[in-house]
Parts: structure tokens; C-alpha cells; sequence
């Protein structure tokens, strides 16, 4: 069997359940199918179930780009299907940076199809996959909220997550936790505290300013930012992920701008730039879809190595959530993910008045 507008079969799994690839839109205008609607809403099913938030779901039209591939990635998808419902999706996403052997992957199932064998069986379809692209590593990342379960830590040492049925099966699997994210959340309380903290981060600044733009980035800013973006991929904290080095021109920016744009969401970039040479050396990212009164998302925020030490982390944070708030005063609310390990950026973090509301795991497996 195969769906129809694709080569690729539909997979038996255990029985009464089929793995059925994902056909996506030639466009977001031509209208989305049943099967790709219900994709979309079992994802974000799958997403609130393990964070107990709705920030990252999305309309079917919102999810077309984010499921296309780019000049980074190749991207496919299923969905795991019972009959005629979608009971659970899967993807696999594989890295066309560095040696081109590392993918990320996930298997997500509704909390009531969970522990039937489902999942395991849908493991035993995208490793052999992935294994016939040349992969070497998988990566997964996990979200998980409190229980009563014992802690499991990663190598780092630094923060740790439930032993809950997330990632029991992944241990079973063969998958070793490396790294643990904290998810925190910043509730607007006044200028006050921010404006303080910008001033004192511009008193260690001297010799740079600040520039701030909305996407689609200025053609002045692209190579720049194309710069600091490659940056992200390596200087952030990665544990043993083993990600690859991602490598960034202006056409990537362009791209990224566009899938942005394309998914209905608002993005703020505030960069640092050295005076003297005209060099962006910081930048914080800020996003914001749908209405005023969403949540934001704090996205990437990174001090390139040799101009760390003159607060520029604390300059683009402040000065990103001043100005965002005069033009989304609704949205009441900044979500950011980072590293435990990375204490500068936690660091930074609390003192603008961001408070932990949950976890994630990052998750490596070497394939055979």
C-alpha cells in the first residue's frame, strides 16, 4: 500500500495500527488535507500532554513550513494511524550540515495509546531508515513535567528529569540522556527592574551599541547575523550531543526569515555591535505568532566568544524586552529554553526575573 502522492508505503505495525508518511501541501495556499489537519493536532495533543502548556502548537497552515525542508535539513514525516484516527506522529529529521550523518527523531502517542508496543514498533521502521541514509547519530528532545519518579541525571551533572514513561522507553531503546534543559517563563511586572539592568549592562559596554531590526533581516545586518547564527551551533553548551556544526550564509538567513514570515509569526532581533569595526558580536531572538495576547518565545541568544565579558548577553536580553513590550504590551508572557550547564545565560536569565516552569531532556543514540 501507499498514500496516495507519495512512493513511499504504508508500514504494518502492531496490529490494527498502520505508519502512514506524511504528504505535505505543494503550497500553504492550496488547503490542507484531513490527513495532514490530523497531523497537526495530534502533535499538538502529543506537545501539551508532555508540558502541560499549549506555546508550541500550531494551526496546520502554521505547521507547513516549520515541516518542509531547507538547505540544514531534510525533513520527513508519518503519522501512526488506528483505523482511520492518528493516534500518535513521528518524524525524521536529517542534518544536511557537518558530515550529514546525524538526524533527530521523535515518536510521540497520545497519553492513552501509550504503553501497547506502538511506539517500539514505529522505532523499528525509522532506525533501519535512518541507518540506509548513512546515519550514525540520533538525536531527541524530550519535555517532562513533575512526578513523583525517581530523578535521572545526565553526565553533566547539572539538572535532571523524571525516570517517567517517556523516558523509560528511551532507555530501553538505547538512548542515553545528555543533557537537561530548564524552561523558564517571564511574567511582565514593570519597567523598572529592566530599565536598571540595561543601564548597567550599557556602563560595561562601552565601544557597542545596539541595532534591532524585525524579519525579514536588513540586507546591512544579513552576513552578520549569518555569522553569529553558524556561532549558535557551536559555542552554546551541546554536552555530548555531538550536533554538527551548522554553516550559515545570507541565502540560509533569507530562508529562515521566509519560514518565519511564512508561519504567521512576528520576530524581533536585537544584536550588539562593536563600534569600532562594525561587527555584530551578540543577538537575542524574540517571536511572537498569532495574537498580540500569545506567549512570546525567547529563541536564540548567544555573545560570540571574543566579546564575552562586557555584559553584552544582559545588553541585547534588556533591551530586546523593552522595546518588544512597547509593541506587544498583550502578550504578558516570555518562554526560553537553556541549558542547566549554561550558567551565564540562567544567570542572566533570573535576573531579569525569569522562574523555572519545567524541563526537557536531550537524548543521543549511536546507531550500530
Amino acid at each position: 500500500m501507499t498514500d496516495a502522492g507519495t512512493a513511499d508505503p504504508i508500514i504494518a505495525l502492531t496490529a490494527g495500527t498502520t505508519l502512514h508518511p506524511l504528504v505535505l501541501p505543494a503550497r500553504a495556499d492550496a488547503g490542507s488535507s484531513p490527513a495532514f489537519r490530523a497531523y497537526a493536532e495530534v502533535r499538538n495533543r502529543c506537545l501539551e500532554e508532555a508540558s502541560g502548556r499549549d506555546d508550541d502548537s500550531f494551526t496546520a497552515d502554521e505547521l507547513l513550513p516549520l515541516l518542509t525542508s531547507d538547505a540544514h535539513t531534510h525533513r520527513r514525516q508519518w503519522r501512526i494511524v488506528r483505523g482511520e484516527r492518528t493516534i500518535g506522529v513521528a518524524f525524521l529529521n536529517i542534518s544536511r550540515d557537518g558530515a550529514g550523518d546525524t538526524a533527530m527523531s521523535a515518536i510521540s502517542m497520545l497519553r492513552e495509546e501509550q504503553g501497547r508496543g506502538i511506539a517500539t514498533a514505529v522505532a523499528g521502521h525509522l532506525e533501519p531508515l535512518a541507518r540506509a541514509e548513512g546515519m550514525r547519530t540520533l538525536q531527541m528532545w524530550t519535555e517532562h513535567l513533575p512526578s513523583g519518579e525517581p530523578a535521572l541525571e545526565p553526565p553533566t551533572g547539572f539538572g535532571s528529569v523524571p525516570r517517567d514513561h517517556t523516558a523509560r522507553f528511551l532507555l530501553a531503546q538505547g538512548w542515553t540522556l545528555e543533557q537537561v534543559d530548564r524552561v523558564s517563563e517571564y511574567r511582565w511586572d514593570g519597567d523598572d527592574r529592566l530599565l536598571a539592568l540595561r543601564a548597567a549592562a550599557e556602563g560595561a559596554a562601552s565601544g557597542y551599541r545596539v541595532v534591532q531590526w524585525l524579519l525579514p533581516t536588513p540586507e546591512a545586518f544579513v552576513d552578520g547575523y549569518a555569522w553569529m547564527k553558524s556561532r549558535m551551533s557551536t559555542d552554546a553548551p551541546d554536552a555530548d550531543m555531538d550536533s554538527p556544526e551548522e554553516t550559515w550564509d545570507a541565502d540560509c538567513v533569507r530562508e529562515q526569515d521566509s519560514r518565519w514570515l511564512d508561519m504567521g509569526h512576528t520576530v524581533q532581533v536585537t544584536a550588539a555591535q562593536h563600534i569600532e569595526t562594525g561587527e555584530l558580536c551578540a543577538y537575542n531572538e524574540l517571536s511572537l505568532k498569532g495574537a498580540d495576547d500569545s506567549v512570546t518565545q525567547q529563541n536564540d541568544t548567544l555573545v560570540l566568544a571574543e566579546h564575552r565579558g562586557h555584559r553584552l548577553g544582559l545588553l541585547v536580553k534588556t533591551a530586546g524586552l523593552l522595546s518588544w513590550h512597547e509593541r506587544h504590551p498583550r502578550s504578558q508572557r516570555v518562554v526560553t529554553y537553556n541549558a542547566e550547564e549554561n550558567r551565564p545565560m540562567l544567570s542572566i536569565n533570573e535576573q531579569l526575573g525569569f522562574a523555572p516552569i519545567g524541563y526537557g531532556g536531550a537524548w543521543k543514540k549511536v546507531l550500530d
